[in-house]
């Protein structure tokens, strides 16, 4: 007679803590489990607390600089490398590992305007008050060296903003216009302008690498072509623009940082209507930076805070604040999508987290395991009334909370006089507009 044994390997029994305490199997049949429903709930809304008590953003602060820092620049091939340009003209190199300066250069007569690396990571362009271009090595001079650049070229007028092709040894330079300049040569390639205004930035696109956009002080948004050296489209707002970001995983879409205290997101194919209107901040958005990702994105205000905006979404997620934190001018998201940096008017480079909760350093997979159950939880109840007041609730510095009531009694306002009249006006004489046309003045082709 045969008899069939049932052979099972013990390490698949056993917890990695080596106690002899046995895994018990488990049917997952739901009219075996009649109050798992509940039970999840208060696991989703324990993790939701949980979250928040946790919830420590701030890192450090570099501190150095003897002026307000006006530039970031991230190295595309060293994580542990930033460059920031102040407005005294000093540019200084970090290391975010050992989180001190390694290198200290007097770039700049004046403000230092734009800072950039090159595709490669090999040496940085600066732009500044004093009219001039400078290239420099991005690794320091040698014993003795004296600091010099490797290559200056003085222009015409002063330059506002520079940024580098994303595989060309080509850069752009925008002042009165937008000039497209090679490495080896001291006068630009081409120069395209459209308008007279001073223009404030330009963004090469990080996909469709020939196409730049840029921001001028005429209210303009305008996209170029570096193939044809001429401008494509120009969108007019109601307000300056003061940046612009390209989305690095959709090549058409970018992010303008306004001086509305909005943030429009536009796709480049469809300019009369934005894709998204983001509403959080109380004063003008001065910088913008995508993540690697291309999900959300963080700006940088005058209002002394910075916020992170998931792009499907009008509002923002998370606001990050300090009590000595002054008007923010230029913000950055690290490349390995776990750190921000920020740079404001009191000197100071800051360091935060992306996710305010999130445990750094190495995870057991036990740890990995119980986070990603009470993220499933969370967002499996993320809409019930509790948990979502729960996960929304912030502190605010008492100047921006009194902002936000205060611009909320004002939006109200407007809407009642709009829909009045709407109300007391000849039926289809008027016209509700809808808040992402609100503020497109025109799109010129």
């Amino acid at each position: 007679m045969k008899v069939k044994m049932l052979s099972r390997n013990p390490d698949h029994y056993v917890r990695e803590t080596k106690l002899d305490l046995h895994r018990v199997p488990r049917n997952y049949d739901p009219t075996l489990h009649p109050f798992e429903v509940p039970r999840e709930y208060i696991r989703a809304l324990n993790a939701t607390k949980l979250e928040r008590v946790f919830a420590k953003p701030f890192l450090a602060s570099l501190d150095g600089h003897r002026d307000g820092v006006n530039c970031l620049a991230k190295n595309p091939k060293s994580l542990a490398t930033v460059l920031s340009g102040a407005c005294d003209g000093e540019v200084k190199i970090w290391n975010l590992t050992r989180r001190k300066c390694i290198r200290t250069i007097q770039a700049h007569e004046g403000f230092v305007r734009g800072i950039c690396t090159r595709f490669c990571g090999t040496s940085f362009f600066t732009v500044g008050d004093d009219k001039t271009v400078k290239q420099w090595k991005m690794d320091g001079p040698s014993c003795g060296e004296e600091e010099e650049p490797l290559h200056t070229i003085l222009g015409k007028t002063v330059y506002t903003g520079i940024d580098h092709h994303w595989k060309e040894a080509v850069f752009a330079t925008c002042g009165q216009q937008v000039d497209i300049w090679d490495e080896q040569r001291t006068n630009p390639i081409c120069s395209m302008t459209w308008g007279f205004d001073s223009i404030s930035s330009v963004k090469f696109n990080p996909i469709e690498t020939f196409l730049l956009g840029s921001c001028a002080s005429d209210r303009n948004i305008v996209l170029y072509d570096m193939r044809q050296a001429t401008p494509l489209k120009k969108v007019i707002l109601d307000m300056r623009t003061n940046t612009i970001c390209w989305n690095p995983m959709e090549a058409f879409i970018f992010t303008a940082a306004n001086e509305d205290y909005n943030l429009y997101t536009f796709d480049m194919r469809a300019l009369d209507t934005p894709v998204m209107v983001h509403m959080d901040h109380v004063s003008a958005v001065l910088d913008v930076d995508y993540s690697p990702t291309g999900r959300e994105f963080v700006s940088a205000s005058f209002d002394k805070s910075i916020r992170i905006f998931p792009v499907d979404k009008s509002r923002s997620r998370e606001v990050y604040h300090t009590k000595r934190m002054q008007h923010v001018i230029c913000v950055k998201w690290t490349a390995d999508n776990k750190y921000i940096m920020c740079g404001s008017d009191e000197m100071n480079i800051r360091l935060w987290k992306a996710n305010a909760s999130e445990k750094l350093g190495v995870l057991t997979s036990r740890e990995k395991a119980a986070t990603d159950y009470n993220q499933k939880l969370k967002e499996k109840f993320q809409y019930h009334p509790h948990i979502k007041r729960i996960s929304r609730h912030r502190h605010l510095p008492k100047s921006i909370y009194s902002q936000i009531q205060e611009q909320r009694i004002m939006k109200e306002a407007r809407r009642r006089k709009e829909l009045n009249r709407i109300k007391h006006s000849k039926p289809g004489s008027v016209q509700m507009v809808s808040e992402k046309k609100k503020h497109i003045v025109a799109v010129v082709k």
